[in-house]
């Protein structure tokens, strides 16, 4: 009787991943989303990223693009050939602001792209967003 006035909504607290090579921002976003109540993990290079983002099988990714050994883009190519990440939504948070990134990133269906600097009230909208709690 008691789970009928239960929330709708999931209490299970989100995993992001973020994958960047500049350790300040990658402490940046870090700090600030786990002051908003995700659990953070990191990498600080594509197959670094990769290797976390298959182990953990976090919920949602920002990943940067220019990046030593493995950009971005490369990375989120391989997330979307894998079955157990393909779903993952994948926010692109970089200073590539060239039409063809931005494009080719839509075309491997990111749920965002931001670029740095950036506002991190717009970080967080496309979260929620693509967490599907907004």
């Amino acid at each position: 009787m008691l789970s009928l006035f239960k929330s709708k909504k999931s209490n299970k607290i989100a995993t992001i991943l973020v994958v960047d090579d500049e350790p300040d921002i990658l402490s940046t976003i870090k700090t600030r989303l786990q002051g908003s109540n995700y659990n953070v993990i990191t990498a600080s290079n594509g197959h670094e990223g990769l290797d976390v983002a298959t182990k953990q099988k976090p919920d949602l990714i920002l990943l940067d693009n220019h990046m030593p050994k493995m950009t971005g883009l490369e990375m989120l190519s391989i997330i979307r050939e894998n079955p157990d990440l393909k779903n993952t939504p994948v926010i692109m948070v970089t200073a590539v602001c060239e039409p063809q990134y931005i494009t080719a990133a839509g075309d491997l269906g990111v749920a965002g792209y931001i670029t740095k600097p950036f506002d991190f009230a717009d970080l967080s909208g496309k979260i929620l967003q693509a967490l599907g709690e907004k």
